[in-house]
């Protein structure tokens, strides 16, 4: 990673000042998390572009690929207080955000009292999430879309920062309630987790069967995540890169979009995919130790950013076409 940045580039001295600290401390981090977490640099850098760019994310793999293992890390490596939730049919939603309680005191007066729930938290990990039944994975979407939850009536705000890192398994889907197409927008990325190859499965065998395992430390504290999310916000994002954002997005819809995707798809991507993909390719350039974004990480975050707000029709399913292979092509466009 760099840990420098050129005097040539065209910021403000405040704005290279926090760079230089949190190219430092993010580096950081992205060694520490790699250090405990093998085989999955993608997976890992992806996870951390969703919480470096204020989001949520959707973990998508087998059993046994260290997804729970991944979101746990994150919660140490980064300073954040982290949570699990394992969803079930029966899961209720005042299982996630807390329930109103009766207490009487010494002088037998009445009132409810408000029982914060698991989601009172920075770093929620929603352990198969398509598993829960909607009414309770519709409780989620007001404290992932806007930060706090109303219960009874009244608002309740959750702790900042706040990012839900949810898992589902794809092949299981016996018994589980595939997620709206409104809650699946609401996740900045969709990260695939797929299994790590020979030398890095070699590695798990001998570093996580003995009798010492390594483990997580702290290295970054919650206002040095805060501090890195609102350098993000405020990197600079060139002209090309923004024409790449608009192109790819606008493509990608069945509309007005383009000829590949024609008659192919039920419905693309909206503006919250271009705001995605705009904080996502900045976060990727801070992690890569760079300060603006570029062409590339664009072309690199279209799957995981446009892959779960795209549907195929039933024709194209049925001629073996593919969202990865749609968007692949619209990228190669850039």
């Amino acid at each position: 990673m760099t840990q420098g940045i050129s005097p040539a580039t065209t910021l403000d001295d405040g704005i290279v000042a926090t760079a230089e600290t949190c190219l430092a401390a993010v580096g950081a981090a992205r060694e520490a998390i790699h250090g405990v977490i093998f085989g999955q640099e993608e997976v890992v850098d992806l996870a951390l572009v969703t919480i470096l760019a204020g989001g949520h994310g959707l973990l998508v793999g087998l059993p046994g690929l260290a997804k729970t293992k991944l979101v746990e890390t994150l919660g140490t490596v980064l300073g954040l207080d982290a949570r699990r939730v394992q969803f079930t049919p029966d899961l209720m939603p005042s299982d996630i955000l807390g329930t109103e309680i009766l207490e009487e005191d010494a002088d037998r007066r009445r009132a409810f009292r408000f029982v914060q729930g698991p989601v009172f938290t920075q770093l929620l990990m929603a352990d198969e999430i398509n598993r829960a039944s909607p009414r309770t994975q519709s409780a989620l979407l007001q404290a992932m879309q806007e930060g706090h939850v109303s219960v009874a009536g009244a608002r309740h705000d959750l702790p900042r920062p706040f990012h839900v890192l949810a898992t589902q398994n794809p092949i299981e889907q016996e018994g589980t309630y595939p997620l709206p197409e409104a809650q699946l927008d609401r996740f900045l990325l969709e990260i695939d987790v797929g299994y790590p190859d020979r030398a890095a499965e070699r590695r798990i065998l001998i570093e996580t069967t003995g009798v010492d395992e390594a483990r997580p430390r702290a290295v970054m504290s919650t206002e040095q995540l805060l501090t890195a999310q609102r350098l993000v916000r405020r990197l600079p994002v060139g002209e090309a890169v923004v024409e790449a954002i608009l192109d790819l997005v606008r493509a990608a819809r069945p509309d007005s979009g383009d000829a590949i995707v024609k008659d192919k798809l039920l419905w693309g991507p909206g503006p919250r995919a271009s705001q995605a993909l705009t904080l996502a390719a900045r976060a990727r350039a801070l992690i890569e130790g760079r300060v603006a974004p570029s062409v590339a990480d664009v072309k690199a975050l279209a799957e995981p950013v446009l892959k779960h707000r795209m549907a195929l029709s039933y024709t194209a399913r049925a001629d073996g076409e593919t969202i990865e292979g749609l968007i692949a092509k619209l990228a190669e466009k850039l």
